[in-house]
């Protein structure tokens, strides 16, 4: 699946997206292994109060299931203007 990664999220993790092989069955399962791998990505999910996640392009939450998702992205909260 891909992975997309938006504003400091991707500023963080210095790429804007990126391809993961494995299957993780939630949301916070795909976080967990992104945390795992280095610091930069341990400091771009620290605090997931402030981050927010699409699945396939519909927001979702951190336990929404990834089983046959194509894209995951991973942003912050949006503001109106």
């Amino acid at each position: 699946m891909d992975v997309l990664y938006f504003a400091w999220v991707r500023e963080r993790i210095g790429q804007p997206k990126e391809r993961i092989e494995s299957n993780p069955a939630t949301v916070m399962d795909l976080v967990n292994q992104l945390r795992a791998r280095e610091p930069r990505y341990e400091a771009a999910f620290a605090d997931l109060g402030a981050l927010r996640v699409a699945v396939d392009q519909e927001l979702s939450d951190f336990d929404a299931p990834l089983k046959n998702a194509r894209e995951v992205a991973f942003f912050p909260p949006m503001t109106g203007g």
